[in-house]
């Protein structure tokens, strides 16, 4: 049984509360950190796993720092814009601090926005913006990228168009990207807030390919000839993007249309590719790769419709 107590912020999230099972399947006690007023299905969720949970404002340090107390990591996984990433992030910063907690695990969780400048990705911006208070400060922190999750693939992420049968691309169609499950994201941050000698940042892919190897994947898996499709050039995205954002309102959005594109662009011009990768840190792991998620949703779709 391992002793160790990791507070969670945002674990009545997707990838929060798979950070959550994973952290308790390693052994350890885990504090979510919910809001006054959560669903009370959620919190359940989280109780049915053996987790403890703290009902916090995180604008309210007399809440937050007791709650973050006897912790040997705060990990986050907030999700949101500027009041969520800079602002409530940065008070449960502030609160893990005072509390006395050695480490912190920010909620980053994407491609390597580190290699690229300012103004190309608003919500990868946000995060930069709350990386200059965090490393401003004495804690203990490490950053986990992941590129993008994979189980977006099969069609949050407009790459794979299943119906026409390409796979879309911009620029390159052999340039190389990252993709990681959230399920694997999740173990291997659990893994990570449990390791005392973590660095300041670790990079992790269960697949790197490009979109010509993904059209190749994506056949072989259904049993159907992919093509590949090319949109246009970088030039051409960057000009659409700016185009959407003045024409598609979402300033207010977590995720419009021009900020999956943003996030399109900076994948497919390379600058954002992981490297070198941490992988093989924990041993245990065991990587799912694109053909893997790719798989499992054929096989979902083929046995609903022998219902």
């Amino acid at each position: 049984m391992n002793d160790s107590t990791i507070v969670v912020a945002g674990a009545t999230g997707n990838l929060g509360g798979r950070i959550a099972r994973a952290l308790r399947e390693r052994g350890a006690s885990v504090r979510a950190l919910v809001r006054h007023g959560t669903a009370l299905d959620k919190i359940e969720r989280l109780q049915k796993l053996g987790v403890a949970i703290a009902r916090i404002d995180l604008s309210n340090a007399s809440e937050v720092i007791p709650a973050c107390s006897g912790a040997s990591c705060v990990v986050s996984a907030l999700q949101g814009l500027r009041d969520v990433i800079v602002e409530k992030q940065t008070a449960l910063l502030d609160a893990a601090i005072k509390a006395g907690v050695p480490r912190f695990i920010p909620s980053d969780y994407s491609i390597d926005f580190t290699k690229f400048p300012p103004g190309e990705n608003r919500n990868l911006d946000l995060r930069r913006d709350f990386h200059k208070r965090l490393d401003k400060t004495s804690i203990s922190a490490t950053t986990i990228f992941n590129g993008a999750f994979a189980d977006m693939l099969t069609g949050q992420m407009p790459l794979i168009l299943f119906k026409l049968k390409r796979v879309l691309y911009w620029g390159d169609a052999d340039q190389r990207m990252d993709f990681t499950t959230i399920d694997d994201t999740a173990a291997f941050t659990a893994s990570a807030a449990l390791d005392p000698s973590t660095p300041r940042i670790l990079r992790i892919a269960g697949d790197q390919l490009s979109a010509r190897e993904l059209t190749a994947v994506v056949s072989e898996v259904t049993g159907k000839k992919f093509r590949l499709f090319r949109a246009g050039g970088l030039g051409m995205l960057g000009m659409l993007i700016k185009v959407a954002r003045v024409v598609v309102p979402g300033e207010k959005k977590l995720y419009p249309a021009w900020q999956g594109m943003q996030y399109m662009r900076n994948m497919f011009n390379g600058r954002a590719k992981l490297e070198p990768l941490d992988n093989d840190r924990y041993p245990s792991m065991r990587w799912t790769t694109a053909r893997d998620v790719l798989s499992a949703s054929q096989a979902s779709i083929t046995a609903s419709k022998q219902r």
